[in-house]
């Protein structure tokens, strides 16, 4: 055996190396593909916090303006609101 892989030891050493170079590149790939796949996902969730913010404001704008109308007119904030509690769901 000890003349074996004194016989074949450069060519052990050189399969080894090709293989860890072979394990290096596809992990480098695969690193690369996650990389990609996190840019995405960050994009993705940059967009829905900015619906989410434009929905926030725009549900704000409503509650002061039913705010102020119940105030300026309380009859029909009244029946504004009982409106939208029955016919809206």
């Amino acid at each position: 055996m000890k003349k074996w892989i004194a016989k074949y030891q450069k060519a052990i050493v050189g399969v080894g190396a090709v293989s860890v170079l072979i394990v290096c590149y596809f992990q480098q790939k695969e690193l690369a593909k996650l990389r990609q796949d996190v840019v995405v996902q960050t994009n993705i969730t940059d967009s829905l916090r900015n619906e989410d913010f434009i929905k926030g404001t725009i549900i704000t704008r409503y509650e002061i303006t039913m705010g102020h109308l119940k105030e300026v007119n309380p009859q029909v904030g009244g029946e504004l609101e009982e409106w939208m509690s029955h016919h809206t769901e």
